[in-house]
Order: structure tokens, then sequence, then C-alpha cells
């Protein structure tokens, strides 16, 4: 047949398929030549039409049948030339089959309109005098109510079970499994940080799910733009399948994370309800969990991080904590301190502001009556980004800049996108939620050491560390020692170019994984690590000089600190 669109591909609520169609006409109707059985892929239908037009294709809709007595083969439209373009036509305007009506113009169906049919794989179909047209279109009618209603059931089911999910203890995975009895194939639910959070595949599906390149490109495009869409994309190879790509939006459009769904092929209408339905509730439950009241979230953080040791090792403080952080009950969960790189870090009364280093909400600066409502609202402002990029409520502003309490690893990823707004953090190890007020009051310590470094840190091996046991001034001597011929460079030339080679030497000198950590491309991060060994005069390829080399950046100077990602040059 000329085309072999599913039936999303047609639009509306249900189609019915040609098949069931066929086997519904009145007896004495005769398959002529059936296009599907010659090869072609399943066709859909979605209304019948009669006419009796040389040229009816400006006036029909795709996936219809057709349904002509022959008037337009009477005469000269009878000649092999003007059959073959008719039924061209059709082909090309997506008619699904044709219908061909003996008698008063014809006792049977041309040859010359057979042979054009096969040729173009068009299904025909040789309707008898004792069947009036109006009885097919009835059938059809029937048989499209009765296809409406099935969708509606599956549409109400699935949206049932949904629900379900949505009230259960693992909200986001059941409601994963939940939409694969409705979807067949498979789903990902992935957060800011492009990390999977949950995950499930149909046991209908006949696709696996790709690689992580693939699934990093469709991502790449979908966070990269702004307000409701869908990135969608069909795989070059054979048997890939379909992928659509959903935002998980917040109330203010940010982007919480997102829904990836693969399938053998585009979703029938019925599936796309349903998705819409799990996009929903997707985007309600990580709203509930980074958005709403603000002042009662941050008081318990505070109240949670000072707790005594007797409130803190509650099982009803712990389970209320990993509630409030998305954790499983029991799951340890981690401290982060987050404060403004350069001189603002040690401007006091600083907020948490991303993107505003030094804002103060106190002091002169707000004495003014006029700057208390902006203050608040910069404040809001700051908590629900946070709460976004840590994927927790328990948030809280602080002096020298935000608490946040979190179930994330806290990766690269994240680093950097807080780091690209000016912030630097230090991050505790995983610990249960009994440990949390002491290990907030060991990382508030880490924190000074931090600030005078203006570098990101983990508690993860401090303070018996090579860093540690180094110090500031022989650490600054090391790093000047090292990266001394730097300073001819343009500073900004000169932080990006540190900038990427911390990341390699992090990497372990691996290209792929600096150029996924930077977003640069891989030829871009050879070229610029390269370009920093000639100036300094060192051989990368020696594990010492990359050791120390790694422990002479822990002490870059603010002058070489860049608050923006690299670039290609």
């Amino acid at each position: 047949m000329g085309h072999s669109a599913p039936p999303t591909a047609v639009g509306g609520l249900a189609t019915v398929p040609l098949e069931r169609f066929l086997a519904a006409l009145p007896a004495g109707t005769r398959l002529v030549y059936d296009a599907v059985a010659d090869g072609g892929g399943p066709v859909a239908v979605r209304w019948v039409e009669p006419s009796e037009l040389e040229d009816p294709t400006p006036y029909l809709l795709e996936a219809e049948v057709v349904m002509t007595a022959g008037l337009p083969f009477a005469g000269d439209g009878g000649e092999e030339g003007a059959v073959d373009r008719y039924v061209r036509r059709l082909v090309d305007a997506g008619v699904s089959a044709l219908l061909f009506g003996v008698q008063p113009y014809f006792d049977r169906v041309p040859e010359a309109l057979v042979e054009a049919c096969r040729r173009h794989r068009l299904t025909l179909v040789e309707v008898p005098s004792a069947v009036p047209f109006a009885a097919l279109g009835l059938e059809f009618s029937r048989l499209l109510e009765a296809e409406n209603m099935q969708v509606m059931r599956r549409m109400a089911e699935g949206n049932r079970h949904l629900m379900r999910a949505a009230l259960a203890a693992r909200p986001e995975a059941d409601l994963l499994k939940a939409l694969m009895l409705t979807v067949p194939g498979w789903a990902l639910v992935v957060g800011p940080d492009r990390r999977t959070r949950a995950r499930a595949v149909s046991a209908r599906s006949q696709t696996g799910i790709p690689g992580q390149e693939v699934l990093d490109e469709v991502l790449d495009a979908l966070f990269a733009g702004r307000g409701p869409r869908v990135e969608t994309r069909q795989l070059p190879q054979d048997g890939a399948g379909w992928i659509a790509a959903h935002p998980l939006r917040s109330a203010r459009d940010g982007t919480l994370g997102a829904l990836l769904l693969g399938a053998a092929r585009p979703l029938e209408a019925g599936e796309q309800s349903v998705v819409g339905t799990a996009v929903g509730l997707l985007e309600a439950l990580l709203r509930q969990r980074t958005e709403g009241a603000l002042a009662p979230s941050q008081l318990a953080t505070g109240l949670l991080l000072r707790a005594d040791a007797e409130t803190a090792g509650r099982d009803e403080t712990a389970a209320l904590a990993a509630q409030s952080a998305a954790a499983p009950v029991g799951a340890p969960l981690r401290v982060v301190q987050g404060f403004p790189a350069g001189d603002a870090a040690r401007t006091p009364g600083t907020l948490g502001i991303p993107g505003s280093p030094g804002h103060a909400a106190s002091g002169a600066g707000a004495a003014g009556r006029g700057s208390r409502p902006s203050a608040r609202i910069d404040a809001a402002s700051a908590v629900l980004r946070w709460r976004r990029i840590f994927d927790t409520k328990l948030v809280e502003l602080t002096d020298t800049g935000f608490t946040a309490v979190t179930r994330l690893g806290v990766e690269r990823a994240v680093v950097n996108e807080v780091e690209a707004l000016g912030w630097r953090l230090v991050i505790s190890d995983a610990v249960p939620v009994a440990e949390l007020p002491e290990t907030h009051r060991r990382l508030s310590a880490l924190r000074h050491r931090a600030m005078e470094t203006g570098r990101t840190l983990r508690a993860s091996g401090d303070p018996v560390s090579v860093p540690g046991l180094l110090g500031r001034q022989a650490g600054e001597l090391l790093f000047s020692d090292a990266f001394s011929p730097l300073g001819a460079l343009e500073p900004e030339r000169a932080a990006g170019l540190l900038d990427v080679l911390e990341a390699w030497l992090s990497a372990h000198g691996g290209w792929d994984a600096t150029a996924k950590a930077t977003g640069l491309h891989r030829n871009s991060v050879r070229r610029q690590v390269a370009q920093v060994g000639d100036l300094i005069g060192r051989d990368l390829d020696d594990a010492q000089t990359r050791a120390e080399l790694l422990i002479a950046l822990r002490y870059r100077p603010s002058s070489y600190l860049s608050t923006a990602p690299a670039t290609s040059g």
C-alpha cells in the first residue's frame, strides 16, 4: 500500500484498522487486491467518503476510504494513463483503500483500475449493486464508536493505575511500572543532573533502552529549551524504535527533570493521553518535593541540623527527613553547604541567591524600606533554585550562603552547574540521619578552609590528605611554581584552561569523561590540555606530574577562578 502510517499519524481519538473494516463488510463484497497481504504495513481508517469527482483529494483527510460507483472512469477517464493518475493521487493523499461499486456505470471493476491499484499498492474492494454506500458508512460508524469506547476504557484504566501508583511508597518507580501497562515500551525518569531516578520496561516492549549517547543527545535538546515541548527521535537503526522526551517543569518554568519514553512505534492517541497524565503526576511529585511552602521547610532544616542526639536519632525524625529529601526511609543523606566565590564569600549576611553572589539581605545594603520586598523575592528564588538542583525540600539560607540536605551523590555535573552560577560547595559523606547534626558541625569547619581556597571541597579523605597536610602557604607556592607561565595569558583564558586541565586530571586522563564534564568536544579537550602542557613545560603523561598538578590546582588564587564554563576555543 502507498502508506502504512500507524493510527497516531492520522490524529483523532481513535481509528479502525482496515482489516477489521473489511472483515465487517456485508456479504457480496469482494476483495480484489489486498495491499497489506502484498507486503504493506498495518493501515488505519479514519472515515469513509463517497465521491464521484475526477480528483477528490482536495476534499479528503488522510486515512480515509474512498467509495466510487465508477463515474471518474467513464469515457476518457477510463484510459489507462488517466486511471493511473487517479490512483496515484489517492495514494499520495494517504487514502487507505478504494471501494468500487458496480452499476450503474460498470458491471465489474475495470482491469486498468485493478492494475493501477496493484502497481501503487492500494487496497481495492468490489461492492455489489445490492449494497448501498450508506450501509458501508453506517457499518464503519459502528466500528469507530466501538473502537472509541475501547480507547476510553484503556485510558480510564491506565489513569486509574497511575493515580494509585502516585500514592505508593515509591511513587516514581511505581508510576513508571503502571505506565508500562499501557505503553508497550520503556520509560526513564531523570533528574536535573540527568541521573536516572527510576526506570521500567514493559513485558511487551520490542525495543531496549538505547545507549547513553543517544539519551544524552535527546536530553541536550530538551534541557536547552524552555516551556512545554516534547523532543522526539526516530532512531535510524532498524528496530531501534522511537523516543519521546517530556520535560518535567516547575511552577516557574524551571526544569525539574524529564520523562523519556521509547517504543517500537509512535504512540496511539489513547496511549498519549495516559502519558500526559503521567507527566502531570510526575511534575506534581517533583514540585511537592522541591517547591511548596518555604518558611516551614527552612525552619525544619535548621532544627534538624542543630538537633540534639536524642531528637536526631528518633525514628520519626529519620522518616520525615527521608520524605523531605525524597529518599527511602533509612537511606543515608549528605549535607551540602554553599558559599559565593571570591570576595563575596567573606561578606556577612550573604543570601544564597544563585547567580548573584554577594547580595546582602541585611545591613546597610538592605536597610532601605524599598529593598525588603526585593530581598524576600530573591530569598524565595534562591530556596527554589537550590531545592531544584539538589532535589530536596531541606534547604535553608544562612549568613554565608545556604545549606541543603540531599540524598544525591552531588556528582560533577551538579558541581559544574553550581560553580557556573558563581558558587562553591563543601560536601559531606552520606551519613545516617542521626549523624546529620554532627556532620553539619564538622562541615562548617571545612567550609572555612574552602572559602580560603575558593574551591569546592568534599569531606571524603579530609583532614588526613596531602592538601590538608601541605597547608595553604606551601600549596600556593606549589601552584605558582607549576603554573606561572599561564600568567602571560588573559585571566579568563588561563582560568578556562585550568578548568579543563583539572577536569581531565580528575577523570584520570579520560577524554570522553572530561568532554562530558566540561561540555566541550573531546577534540577541544585534547587541544586545551596539550596547550597547558606546552605552556608549563611538563610531561602530562607522567603519573607523578599529574598528581602534583592536581594538588597544586587545589590552591588556585581567585584570579584564576572561572565563573563560566570553558569554551571550545
